[in-house]
């Protein structure tokens, strides 16, 4: 997906939950260190819920709940709050990932959302939406560091990643973010909710040209996404399920195996690095 304009009227939902949070601290009369203790977590998660810092998960809102005596008032604001920032047309998709048993995406110009470090973000928004301020930037990648939620769920779906070789040699941002992020591939491959593949230029032409992903339930059931410009797409077709099924599979066929794709990440991110440690011999010499 080319997700570039996934979040075109951001709101900072975490700093409204986390305020929400430090309210209820106040109400019961409780320090910060009394309240994590209620709620069955470290302070120093709390304390990151109320800054804003990050999104509480669906667990930190139901011990809220729990904590309060409030049944599902603050799970129920999370899943809002959650959503706000999307345009509508990316909702359907949010809410089939954090639901999907299994997602199956293929990437031919950006690392999937769900997988990209926040300097990788940083970078894709801010070349997509040069004239916003930085604080719009920051909003847009807070948005999408949230997808990572789908990895941290009790159960995580198995998410298969077919990445096309030229994802992993684009300069996004800059060698030094190029390196952080394939580290972060790497790192995320280790988990075996995780796999990962590449697509090499020598493979010749791709079975498809655009990205899509499917998206698979507890239930089988399968739906497709793909976006055009300004749109997504979601296609619950058996026809179109079924077609673009056989196109991942020849894309599967087509990549190199797990283990020689993470070889091929790995040495790519040491030619970002060695690309990295260049530029400032070059700047030197003016």
């Amino acid at each position: 997906m080319s997700e570039a304009d996934e979040a075109q009227e951001p709101v900072n939902g975490a700093a409204y939950f986390g305020e929400e949070a430090k309210a209820l601290r106040e109400s019961l009369g409780l320090s910060q260190p009394k309240f994590a203790e209620r709620l069955h977590y470290q302070q120093a998660q709390v304390s990151k819920v109320e800054n804003g810092t990050v999104l509480a998960s669906e667990a930190f809102a139901t011990a809220m709940d729990r904590v309060a005596g409030t049944p599902g008032v603050y799970v129920r604001l999370r899943a809002k709050l959650s959503k706000q920032g999307h345009p509508e047309w990316f909702i359907p998709y949010v809410e089939l990932e954090k639901t999907a048993a299994k997602v199956e995406d293929y990437s031919n110009a950006f690392v999937m959302g769900a997988l990209q470090t926040p300097e990788y973000a940083e970078a894709v928004y801010r070349a997509a939406h040069p004239r916003e301020t930085d604080a719009q930037i920051k909003r847009r990648v807070e948005l999408r560091l949230r997808r990572k939620e789908i990895l941290e769920r009790d159960n995580p779906p198995l998410l298969w990643v077919i990445l096309h070789e030229s994802v992993l040699r684009a300069e996004v941002g800059s060698p030094a973010v190029m390196v952080g992020q394939l580290e972060h591939l790497l790192t995320m491959a280790a988990s075996p909710h995780v796999s990962l593949q590449v697509l090499r230029f020598k493979a010749g032409a791709p079975a498809a040209g655009l990205p899509f992903t499917l998206l698979t339930q507890d239930d089988g059931a399968t739906v497709l996404y793909s976006e055009t410009t300004g749109q997504g797409h979601v296609n619950d077709s058996a026809t179109a399920v079924r077609d673009w099924t056989a196109t991942y599979e020849r894309l599967r066929a087509s990549a190199e195996s797990e283990a020689r794709s993470l070889r091929l990440i790995h040495s790519i991110m040491k030619e970002h690095a060695n690309e990295q440690h260049a530029e400032p011999a070059r700047d030197a010499l003016g």
